[in-house]
């Protein structure tokens, strides 16, 4: 039962990481378009959901260092 639940675990990290990762992604892009049509309301978008993702890849992490420290 544990390995089971320890595996799903992992894997919902990773999934977390990569939807972490295509929000990191999503705010460039936007922040980029921002730039380049003088938007700054997109601009500003782009940049919070890149503080957004950047958020949740430093909580997968300090998740990542606790499962290894109960392991």
């Amino acid at each position: 039962m544990t390995t089971q639940h320890t595996l799903g675990t992992k894997n919902m990290s990773i999934e977390d990481k990569a939807k972490a990762f295509a929000k990191n992604v999503e705010g460039k892009v936007q922040e980029a378009i921002g730039e380049v049509t003088g938007d700054p309301k997109d601009k500003a978008e782009g940049k919070a959901k890149q503080a957004e993702a950047q958020v949740r890849h430093t909580t997968e992490n300090i998740k990542d260092e606790v499962k290894k420290t109960l392991d």
